[in-house]
């Protein structure tokens, strides 16, 4: 058996105003953005890597999925990005004005902080500590 999963759908408020984030600020890939009916699109974005594993932006459509959106988990952190350089990455969060929720600092499985992105999601970026065999 063969499984894994592929998109986690993230509910944004506009498709542009998140692909815009997520490229230009998070130096996400844009892998897809395909018009479909009723004005809905199928958009998908990933780190940059040899991950296959990407964030469907899905639009919220009705008034009970708005109120979702940046809270899909009641204020847990949501999402986990592992970096090989969270100096760099913590720099370019600065330079785009992404809210830091949790300082950097070192944990034992390695260096960790907590920001929010536009919508206030919150995300773990995490360099894993380098175990020695």
């Amino acid at each position: 058996m063969n499984q894994r999963i592929s998109h986690i759908s993230l509910l944004v408020s506009d498709y542009d105003e998140a692909i815009e984030f997520y490229v230009n600020h998070l130096n996400f890939e844009l892998v897809e953005d395909t018009q479909l009916e009723d004005g809905k699109r199928w958009v998908l974005v990933k780190p940059i890597g040899k991950d296959n594993f990407s964030l469907l932006l899905a639009k919220a459509k009705n008034d009970h999925q708005k109120t979702r959106i940046g809270n899909q988990t009641g204020g847990r952190v949501f999402l986990f990005l592992n970096t090989d350089d969270i100096e760099r990455d913590f720099d370019n969060l600065i330079e785009h004005n992404i809210e830091i929720v949790r300082p950097l600092k070192e944990e034992a499985y390695g260096k960790v902080l907590v920001f929010k992105d536009l919508y206030g999601n919150l995300w773990d970026l995490i360099e894993p500590a380098i175990s020695n065999p």
